[in-house]
């Protein structure tokens, strides 16, 4: 499998490997004509703390952040949105930050969720940076292991993060 990225500066695309995996889908950096599939994943895999539809436009134009999405296939010629993972960058540092991966609750425990990560990590690498840091939801257990499954370290709690005043828990990953 692989991953098209875009440099921050040149916004060139570029294919980067991913770990392959039998009947992986395709990922691939998002466009415009994805925003009703994103805005619509978004609403299906969160219950909380949705991000709208301007924040997910703005993500997908932007130079500084990256959005990715997994196609499946969907019937003979035709792909259907599963996946998204959504990454921000800042000038001056060299981590990058996964702000959100969501998966299609159809596709929940398929594994999705552990291959956009790989490709979030992908992309940061792919952008000079070297380490990756996010935050999940205390009482998220499925993030928690795959988070820690792939070598992330727990390095600090933020009382009343979410919107329902659940803490986060942030993790790190040199990459």
């Amino acid at each position: 499998m692989t991953v098209q990225t875009r440099s921050a500066a040149a916004k060139e695309r570029t294919t980067l490997p991913v770990t392959s995996r039998a009947s992986a889908p395709t990922i691939r950096l998002a466009t415009p004509d994805d925003l009703d599939a994103l805005v619509a994943l978004e609403y299906a895999a969160f219950a909380s703390d949705q991000a709208e539809r301007r924040a997910i436009r703005h993500a997908i134009r932007s130079g500084s952040m990256t959005v990715l999405v997994a196609l499946a296939e969907d019937g003979p010629g035709s792909e259907i949105l599963v996946a998204a993972a959504t990454l921000e960058r800042r000038r001056g540092t060299r981590s990058s930050r996964l702000s959100s991966i969501a998966v299609s609750p159809t596709r929940t425990g398929s594994g999705l969720g552990g291959i956009m990560l790989e490709a979030a990590e992908t992309d940061a690498r792919s952008h000079g940076c070297t380490a990756l840091r996010l935050e999940v939801r205390a009482d998220n257990g499925a993030g928690i292991r795959l988070y820690e499954r792939h070598g992330y370290v727990r390095f600090a709690v933020i009382p009343d993060y979410y919107e329902d005043g659940m803490e986060a828990w942030r993790y790190e990953k040199a990459l």
